[in-house]
């Protein structure tokens, strides 16, 4: 697994997962358990982890689109 976002923008990591989802690449998220116990105060941001294979793919489609966002 190889880390494709880093944040503690809960929309932003739900708007990734089920960007990725669309096309078929699995992600998982680290540290959401962690980021709830420390009060979500900010501290633990939460990973979204995808497949080493798919990482170059994932991370070009959500730059595409956070591009069409702005």
């Amino acid at each position: 697994m190889k880390e494709l976002l880093r944040t503690n923008d809960t929309v932003r990591l739900s708007w990734a997962q089920a960007l990725l989802a669309e096309v078929g690449i699995e992600s998982i998220v680290l540290d959401h358990h962690t980021s709830l116990v420390e009060g979500s105060i900010g501290a633990i941001p939460r990973r979204l982890m995808v497949a080493e294979r798919d990482h170059r793919r994932a991370g070009a489609l959500i730059a595409e689109a956070e591009d069409e966002l702005r």
